[in-house]
C-alpha cells in the first residue's frame, strides 16, 4: 500500500511529460500494475510474489529516475502547444545570427558633410549668356540663307482695307463690295442682303445676283465699265423703273432675270441676249420696244407669263426655242405671229414650247396663225 500511495503522489506528474517519451511509458505500466495489485482481495499471495516486489522496485527506481530529470532540466518539461502542430513552425536550416553586423548607436551624433554644389555664374549672368548664343545662332541661321536674294518691298502682314480694289469699290455703306457682298471666281452674290440700290460692282464681275432685297431703282450708271457682264438676276426685288440706258452699254449680256417685281417697261436690250426672263410683272405691250427682238439672234427662252400684254410680242427671232406667254390678256393671234403668209413652206423648226393657257384665246379659231408651227402652243382649244 505504500507503494500504491507513493505511485498516486507521484502520478499527476506523469502528465507533464510528453507522451512518446520512454518514461512516460513506463510510469503508466507500473501504474497499471498496482492497480491490478490493489484489486485483488487480503491474504492474496499476490503481493509477495517476485513480479510484485520486482515491480515495486522498478517504482522506486523510476521515481528516482524522473526526480532527477526533473531536477537536471530545471523545471518542468514544456507543454506543446496544439497550435503549434497545426502552424508547423519547424524549420530546416538555423539563422545564422553573425551573418548581421551589429549597429553602432554612437554614430548617430555625427553629421554627414553633403557636397555642397557650386554656382558657377549668377541667374542674370546666365540668361545673358543663353540670349547671346541665341543671337549668334540666328545669325549662322542668316548667313546660311543669303543665297536667297531678299525682297525689295517689306511684306506687310495686315490687310489694307483703304488699298484699291482689295474688297471691291466703296459702296458707301461702310464697307467695300466684297464684305458686304460674296465675291467668287467673277460671281457676286448679294442675296437677300437688304440691300435698297445695287453696290458698286468690281469690274471683272460677269455674274450678279441681287435676289430677295429691296432694290427699287435700275439706273443708268448702275452697271457702267462692267464689259464682262453676262448675266443678271435680281429675282424678288421691288423695281418698278428702269432707265432707258442702263443695259445698253453691257456687250456680253446674255441673260437678265426680273422676274417677281415691279416692271412696267422693259429698256432696249443688248442683240447679245439669250434669256430673258420678265414673268410675274406689270409689263404691258406699250412698254416694250417695237420689233424689241427681232435683232436678238441668239434668243432661246423668252418667260413673259402673268403680265398685262394683250398680244403676242412680234416679230419673234427664229432662234427661239420657248415662249411662255401664260396668264395673260392676250385674246386674238395674227397669221403672221409664228408663220410668214407669204411663204408657205416655211417652218419655224426650232419654237417647241409655247405657252398660251390662262389667256381668253381660243387656238382652235387660229389655226393657220401656227400651222407652221412643230408642235401646237399650249392653250384653250
Amino acid at each position: 500500500m505504500a507503494d500504491a500511495e507513493h505511485l498516486q503522489t507521484y502520478a499527476p506528474l506523469c502528465f507533464l511529460l510528453p507522451s512518446h517519451s520512454p518514461l512516460f511509458t513506463a510510469l503508466h505500466s507500473v501504474k497499471a500494475s498496482v492497480s491490478i495489485q490493489e484489486e485483488q482481495p487480503q491474504g492474496s499471495s499476490l503481493g509477495t510474489t517476485p513480479h510484485y516486489v520486482g515491480m515495486s522496485m522498478s517504482l522506486r527506481w523510476l521515481t528516482a529516475l524522473f526526480l532527477f530529470l526533473l531536477v537536471s532540466s530545471g523545471g518542468a518539461a514544456p507543454v506543446e502547444d496544439p497550435e503549434d502542430e497545426l502552424l508547423n513552425l519547424d524549420t530546416d536550416e538555423d539563422l545564422d545570427l553573425h551573418l548581421y553586423n551589429t549597429f553602432d548607436y554612437d554614430d548617430l551624433d555625427q553629421e554627414i558633410d553633403a557636397p555642397v554644389p557650386e554656382v558657377t555664374a549668377e541667374p542674370e549672368a546666365a540668361e545673358e549668356e543663353e540670349e547671346e548664343e541665341n543671337v549668334e545662332e540666328v545669325e549662322e541661321e542668316d548667313q546660311s540663307h543669303e543665297e536667297f536674294p531678299k525682297p525689295s518691298t517689306p511684306i506687310s502682314t495686315t490687310l489694307d482695307f483703304k488699298a484699291k480694289e482689295l474688297f471691291g469699290p466703296n459702296t458707301g455703306m461702310g464697307m467695300p463690295t466684297c464684305l458686304l457682298c460674296v465675291c467668287l471666281g467673277g460671281s457676286v452674290y448679294c442675296d437677300d442682303s437688304d440691300l435698297e440700290d445695287i453696290p458698286p460692282l468690281p469690274k471683272d464681275t460677269a455674274h450678279f445676283y441681287g435676289r430677295f432685297n429691296k432694290i427699287e431703282h435700275i439706273k443708268n450708271s448702275t452697271f457702267i465699265n462692267l464689259n464682262n457682264l453676262q448675266s443678271i438676276d435680281l429675282t424678288g426685288n421691288d423695281i418698278s423703273e428702269i432707265d432707258e440706258a442702263a443695259f445698253r452699254p453691257l456687250l456680253l449680256l446674255q441673260q437678265l432675270i426680273l422676274a417677281d417685281n415691279d416692271v412696267k417697261m422693259l429698256p432696249e436690250l443688248p442683240n447679245s441676249m439669250k434669256l430673258i426672263d420678265l414673268r410675274n410683272n406689270k409689263l404691258k405691250n406699250s412698254g416694250l420696244h417695237t420689233e424689241g427682238f427681232q435683232d436678238m439672234s441668239d434668243l432661246e427662252y423668252l418667260y413673259l407669263s402673268d403680265n398685262d400684254l394683250d398680244y403676242v410680242p412680234t416679230p419673234l427671232p427664229l432662234s427661239l426655242r420657248v415662249l411662255h406667254l401664260q396668264n395673260n390678256n392676250i385674246q386674238s393671234l395674227h397669221v403672221d405671229t409664228f408663220c410668214h403668209s407669204h411663204d408657205p413652206t416655211f417652218v419655224r423648226q426650232k419654237l417647241e414650247d409655247i405657252r398660251l393657257d390662262g389667256n381668253p384665246l381660243n387656238t382652235h379659231l387660229f389655226g393657220a396663225a401656227y400651222s407652221c408651227l412643230p408642235r401646237l402652243p399650249v392653250g384653250s382649244h
